[in-house]
């Protein structure tokens, strides 16, 4: 399983803090729980000379408290335009697997509600990222503005999901999940989004 990989693209999620999230300042969430949805869309990557590019990632997860502290629960979602090798290879690598950055996330799912293979839309409009999935997901945000009509941005907290790159700071206009038993309907609340860059093993 430490066959060498690379993934680079555009990822973000939405979450059910205030922005800015506390979360990824290892403070307790804003509502004493996490609900977070994360996508992520690969613009290259390969896996065993496996082309991933163009392919889209999500997860859904839950923590009943500070993120660090407590049992995580959560679901996977892969591109259903993935052929059974490229879909192996992705599981691999987002359930932790092939190691890298989606290992230390994975290590923290306690209880893991499996994955599902689905036609996944990613859209990113300028300052905008969305994701779709039929019946389950349809999420947006869009970056806050911020002095000089800039991007706000942080970067090297301890729970980024894109090591080595800033997050813009975002508010979602929606956040409407509903899957194995959970239901989130969640406006006006955080959302990051950045490049990431993630290699194994």
């Amino acid at each position: 399983m430490a066959a060498d990989w690379t993934l680079d693209g555009q990822y973000f999620e939405a979450c059910n803090c205030d922005a800015a999230c506390p979360c990824v300042f290892l403070s307790d969430p804003t509502t004493g729980e996490c609900t977070v949805f994360i996508g992520w869309h690969i613009e290259q990557g390969h896996a065993d000379g496996i082309d991933l590019s163009g392919l889209t990632v999500a997860r859904a997860i839950h923590t009943p408290g500070p993120m660090l502290e407590v049992p995580w629960t959560a679901a996977l979602y892969i591109d259903d335009r993935a052929s059974k090798a490229q879909a192996q290879a992705l599981t691999e690598i987002f359930t932790g697997q092939r190691g890298g950055s989606p290992a230390k996330l994975a290590s923290h799912i306690v209880n893991d509600l499996g994955v599902s293979h689905v036609a996944i839309t990613f859209t990113a409009n300028g300052k905008k990222r969305a994701v779709s999935i039929p019946n389950v997901v349809e999420v947006e945000i869009t970056a806050l503005v911020g002095q000089g009509e800039g991007d706000v941005t942080v970067s090297g907290h301890p729970m980024c999901v894109a090591p080595g790159h800033a997050a813009v700071v975002s508010r979602s206009s929606h956040l409407k999940y509903s899957d194995h038993g959970l239901t989130w309907e969640i406006s006006e609340k955080t959302g990051f989004f950045s490049p990431f860059t993630y290699a194994g093993p």
